[in-house]
């Protein structure tokens, strides 16, 4: 009895120090604490742009501030002082999906809001190429990969700016003749596409509205 009672002491004494130890390399947590994989990341803070001022962080989020492009970004918002990068390229996201869709769907009255003239015919040009072909497009859009902004021009002049970005998109895509059978793509597979597409505006004008001015690959 008096050994068990000494091996149960000294078995004691070493929990009780592997919790002390333990409690000195972890330390100690109280109430509910956010896993450390779902900690949203810190997010540089914005600043206002001033003259001989600080980086703004709402255009060096997304591009070299000191680059022709960094500084074209600042000119409009000097111009325009509610304009914001951060909520052009979200934007920017949203009207990819939507003039994308709108394009395979064939849907002409959306795409004559959102595009250029010379861009809008181009798109045109391709949705009757098909019509007269008997064909239609089934497409499902999956999700936007990637967003960047690549570019930015701003002319003083005429108060005229240009955006670029470069979009990484994936949908299934089903091309089907007048009989309904398969003549391109597969419903069960995932296309991914990257397109280069400019948008263009006048800044401090009363038309919030950018148009798609050109496409690329």
């Amino acid at each position: 009895m008096g050994s068990q009672m000494t091996t149960i002491i000294i078995l004691a004494a070493v929990a009780l120090f592997l919790v002390l130890r333990l409690r000195n390399v972890l330390g100690t947590r109280d109430g509910y604490e956010v896993p450390s994989k779902a900690t949203a990341p810190k997010k540089k803070a914005k600043f206002d742009v001033i003259d001989g001022g600080g980086e703004d962080a709402d255009i060096a989020d997304h591009i070299e501030a000191d680059s022709s492009s960094g500084k074209a970004l600042a000119e409009m918002k000097k111009v325009e002082g509610n304009f914001s990068v951060d909520e052009f390229v979200g934007g920017a996201r949203q009207a990819y999906e939507m003039i994308l869709m709108a394009f395979e769907n064939g849907d002409t009255e959306f795409l004559q809001q959102y595009l250029a003239p010379d861009v809008y015919a181009s798109f045109v040009g391709v949705i009757e190429d098909r019509a007269d072909k008997g064909l239609e497009v089934e497409a499902s859009f999956v999700g936007v990969r990637e967003v960047k902004l690549r570019s930015a021009k701003f002319d003083a002049n005429n108060h005229e700016a240009e955006i670029t970005m470069k979009f990484v998109g994936e949908l299934t895509s089903v091309v089907r003749d007048s009989e309904g059978k398969i003549v391109e793509g597969d419903p069960d597979t995932v296309k991914r596409q990257s397109d280069i597409w400019t948008f263009a505006r006048l800044m401090g004008g009363d038309n919030p509205n950018w148009l798609l001015v050109g496409t690329g690959a």
